[in-house]
């Protein structure tokens, strides 16, 4: 039998443990992540039981009569068991429906997980949300290298020149704690370029860092007049993440991301299964930044989608 359970405080412990031991759960789906913009969302996580054990989890919000998987994470639904089955994960699905119906909320919007980040095969979800009749309404495209293999990544010669001008200069790539002045950079470049702001605040940033050590940190290229270039890793056990990218004039002449990402793909992040630069769409994923997903092919990467998906309650 199974039956759903809401989340609260009462089951913080609990949550995090599953996420740890699911097979395609990752730090961004434990409570402290997900919590620390909690004022933004109203939260409607769900637990999912069989007979007394839990199996599996959601994390979610709700805005009116909408249920999201979840507002304010770049991917969601269903975070399954070491050992739940096809037919489980179907009956789940089944009883959140159910639930849904109960709660009278008359869509229920899916946030997939994308492969890469699968510590095991997980995609019983995609085959439940056939079967439910969900209709796909977003696609972003990633752009992610296979560590895994024997065959190096295949810079291409642009970004091979933009390593060797970068070594002539002597450029230093480390890991920092110059949240800062990479700050700095990244909110300048994405104001100028975009007119936007980066989605965490500098105060988030550190906080979530503080939370995370091991799972967000801060690479730098630097001369000796400081920062030229940064990005911030969200490392999880099968993915190295570029969340943010940012790089100054200088670094932009002196090929100071090139030199970075050589570093973070064959030294840092050599022995993770992917590299993943993140997405290069806009406009709900109807858009496409021919230029950004370019520069990422460049290094070798190729795409990965994220998707998001709609049922009709």
């Amino acid at each position: 039998m199974i039956y759903i359970e809401q989340y609260s405080s009462t089951n913080h412990n609990a949550w995090n443990q599953f996420i740890k031991e699911s097979k395609n759960g990752t730090f961004l789906l434990e409570r402290e992540y997900m919590e620390y913009h909690s004022n933004r969302f109203t939260d409607h996580s769900l637990l999912i039981y069989q007979d007394s054990k839990l199996i599996s989890i959601l994390p979610a919000n709700e805005s009116e009569r909408e249920f999201i998987s979840h507002g304010g994470l770049t991917y969601g639904g269903l975070i399954l068991s070491d050992t739940i089955s096809a037919e489980s994960t179907l009956a789940c699905f089944d009883s959140i429906i159910n639930y849904l119906k109960i709660q009278n909320f008359k869509t229920f919007f899916y946030k997939t997980i994308p492969h890469i980040y699968h510590k095991k095969p997980a995609e019983e979800d995609l085959y439940a949300l056939f079967r439910n009749n969900a209709s796909l309404i977003r696609r972003d495209i990633s752009s992610s290298i296979p560590l895994f293999t024997d065959s190096a990544p295949n810079f291409s010669s642009r970004r091979i020149r933009g390593i060797r001008k970068a070594n002539k200069h002597n450029l230093q790539c480390q890991e920092s704690s110059d949240l800062e002045k990479f700050y700095e950079i990244l909110s300048k470049n994405l104001e100028t370029k975009h007119q936007v702001q980066p989605t965490h605040s500098l105060e988030e940033l550190y906080l979530l860092k503080n939370l995370f050590p091991e799972n967000i940190k801060l690479f730098t290229s630097e001369n000796e007049n400081g920062l030229l270039a940064g990005v911030i890793i969200y490392e999880t056990e099968t993915v190295a993440h570029a969340q943010y990218i940012s790089n100054t004039e200088t670094g932009k002449d002196l090929g100071a991301l090139d030199i970075l990402f050589s570093y973070l793909i064959k030294e840092v992040y050599k022995n993770k299964r992917y590299f993943d630069f993140g997405i290069s769409t806009t406009k709900q994923g109807l858009e496409l930044n021919a230029g950004l997903i370019q520069q990422k092919e460049e290094f070798g990467a190729r795409g990965i989608v994220y998707d998001t998906y709609l049922i009709k309650i």
